[in-house]
């Protein structure tokens, strides 16, 4: 099956411009056109860019992806290389969960603090039971 670049943008929740952008850069290289110019994309396409995706969110640069891209071109001589990048990124994403593990756990303290002292009517509850009672609780 074929699909147009709107209904690419529309099925991944991409702009056109920015499926342009990745065309442009050589991340999706394999996208073929018609005759007049008008890009062709087909389900490997649609995997791809879900992958360029999952990357680009996991705070990957676009040069690192496209040299994965370049890499899936070579073929098999370059499967360790695919490798350690995955590897690599999956450290940077447990990171960023370990990160987002702590704010969270900020942002929950916050919540029991506000909603403590607003059925109390008053910060001073904390206060008064030694709770939370920094300058940051203000």
């Amino acid at each position: 099956m074929t699909y147009s670049i709107g209904e690419v943008a529309k099925k991944l929740d991409l702009t056109i411009p920015t499926l342009r952008y990745y065309d442009k850069e050589g991340l999706i290289p394999f996208v073929e056109r018609t005759d007049n110019g008008t890009r062709v994309f087909k389900d490997s396409d649609i995997e791809l860019l879900h992958v360029i995706q999952c990357l680009k969110s996991s705070g990957m640069s676009i040069k690192d992806i496209k040299t994965f891209i370049e890499w899936c071109s070579i073929g098999d001589a370059t499967l360790q290389q695919r490798y350690d990048l995955f590897i690599e990124q999956k450290a940077v994403v447990e990171k960023q969960m370990e990160e987002l593990k702590n704010t969270m756990a900020l942002i929950n303290h916050k919540c029991h603090y506000y909603k403590v002292a607003l059925e109390a009517g008053t910060e001073n509850v904390h206060k008064d039971n030694k709770i939370g009672n920094t300058v940051f609780d203000s």
